[in-house]
């Protein structure tokens, strides 16, 4: 949890999270009970999210133009996670979007050696590190839209809350048991009415 954000940003984490930063990018707009959340309203805010989830050096600036393509990766993800949830294809600007981040800077394929052994890795061109945190965000996407977790990506069925996750098992519909909860209680609530 982000404890230098305001106490009314912190949002519960959703399950895929940990494991897609592509799933956080998705959910960095939210709907509180006050109003319509961006967490990447202006390019600081951009900069300070794509710092904190290491996708960018700090001393790296980021542009307003950056931070444009950053909302438009964004906002084409929301698009492609909602074709596949609907197994419809996605609107053919939105798979534009997404390889113009996935080519902004294209890998060189390398040979890694970590402790558990060897294996391949792609590295983006580190030149322009802003085009390198949209490759990186669009490789996550990339693995999640064609995994096999690919099915379990869900938009939370919640009213008013629209932030996707991995289903943990297919009777899941809810992101949180915050959103479940409510759900619940508001059943509950109009059933009382009712009689």
């Amino acid at each position: 949890m982000d404890h230098e954000a305001p106490h009314y940003l912190h949002q519960l984490p959703v399950p895929g999270q940990d494991e897609y930063v592509s799933l956080t990018l998705v959910n960095t707009r939210f709907t509180l009970s006050h109003g319509p959340v961006d967490l990447l309203e202006d390019a600081e805010s951009a900069h300070l999210w794509l710092v904190r989830h290491e996708l960018l050096p700090d001393r790296a600036t980021l542009t307003g133009r950056q931070a444009s393509r950053l909302l438009a990766l964004r906002a084409c993800l929301r698009t492609l996670f909602e074709a596949r949830e609907s197994g419809t294809p996605p609107p053919g600007e939105s798979l534009d979007v997404f390889n113009s981040a996935l080519a902004a800077a294209p890998s060189t394929p390398r040979l890694a050696w970590p402790a558990d052994g060897p294996h391949r890795a792609d590295e983006p061109d580190a030149g322009n590190p802003a085009a390198a945190a949209l490759f990186l965000l669009a490789q996550d996407a990339a693995d999640l839209l064609t995994g096999a977790e690919a099915a379990l990506l869900a938009e939370c069925a919640a009213q008013g809350c629209d932030r996707w996750f991995l289903r943990a098992h297919a009777a899941r519909r809810w992101c949180t048991t915050k959103c479940g909860n409510r759900v619940r209680a508001a059943r509950h609530y109009a059933a009382r009415k009712a009689r």
